[in-house]
């Protein structure tokens, strides 16, 4: 299938960005991905579902046989019911849920209420993610936008695996979303290049916590993905993914696939390991 290259029509958006607007329109999978049951009747807790690589790994959970809670902001009801419509569409539960995951009491409650309407959680999936490039160097990140970062990308993730785990039972996962700019940061998003890196040590290190109790711990590391964040964050559409090697940038779709592996019995003796899904970046 041939992918969107740059350059690509200059957009802005106000954040945290939608679908709708964008062009091209981002791929989340609706056309191309077909299932296997590899998460027959599993039950997922996925944050940040409603655009992006949330909706595309939803949808193909969906199609691989999962029910899903997933999260969205309020002001992102649009892109979320459209997501509820995608994994209705493949015959499974959708229950999305308005959440701030920088509230450590909304974390409990959103795991409670996955676990009222499933019973259990299987499959953990911390996506959610709040970047802001500032170009203008580190006297240009405010500490209000520090803190939100560092909560969003790193308290949430915390609180809700922390709160999550009793009800993960054994076989269960948990999939964390970091980042090619985990090991190469671009200066521009420092602050959210420090939350990444912290996120492959969380991983490697909570995989060993639980090993013990047979839960598999691991994360994806996308490079430059073609999102609703890019439009609402970064200075410069045009030339987005240029700098792959391979051209371009991901499209939502190209990223799901990593998360189902990771998801299935198929990765039953992998834990502690990111997958770099980066179009190329060599990686350390």
């Amino acid at each position: 299938m041939r992918r969107p290259r740059p350059d690509f029509p200059d957009q802005e958006q106000e954040h945290p960005g939608w679908t709708g607007p964008m062009d091209p329109r981002p791929d989340h999978g609706e056309e191309s991905y077909r299932g296997h049951a590899l998460l027959h009747d599993r039950k997922v807790l996925l944050t940040g579902g409603d655009s992006g690589i949330g909706r595309a790994v939803a949808l193909a959970c969906a199609r691989e046989g999962a029910d899903i809670v997933f999260t969205h902001l309020p002001e992102e009801q649009a892109d979320a019911d459209e997501t509820s419509r995608l994994v209705e569409a493949a015959g499974r539960q959708a229950v999305p849920v308005a959440c701030d995951i920088r509230e450590e009491r909304q974390c409990a409650e959103l795991v409670e209420r996955t676990v009222a309407a499933f019973g259990r959680i299987d499959i953990l999936i911390n996506n959610a993610a709040y970047q802001m490039a500032q170009p203008d160097g580190i006297e240009a990140i405010t500490t209000e936008q520090f803190d939100r970062v560092m909560r969003t990308n790193l308290y949430g993730m915390f609180w809700l695996t922390k709160a999550a785990l009793p009800h993960i039972p054994r076989g269960g996962v948990v999939i964390n979303s970091t980042s090619v700019q985990a090991y190469k940061p671009s200066p521009p998003l420092l602050d959210y290049a420090m939350t990444k890196s912290a996120i492959v040590t969380f991983t490697q290190g909570l995989a060993q916590m639980v090993a013990a109790d047979g839960i598999r711990v691991n994360a994806v590391a996308p490079g430059p993905v073609w999102t609703p964040l890019i439009p609402a964050t970064m200075p410069d559409t045009v030339e987005f993914g240029k700098q792959s090697p391979m051209g371009r940038p991901a499209q939502p779709a190209e990223m799901a696939p990593a998360y189902i592996f990771l998801a299935s019995p198929q990765a039953g003796y992998i834990t502690g390991e990111i997958v770099n899904a980066t179009g190329g970046v060599p990686l350390p």
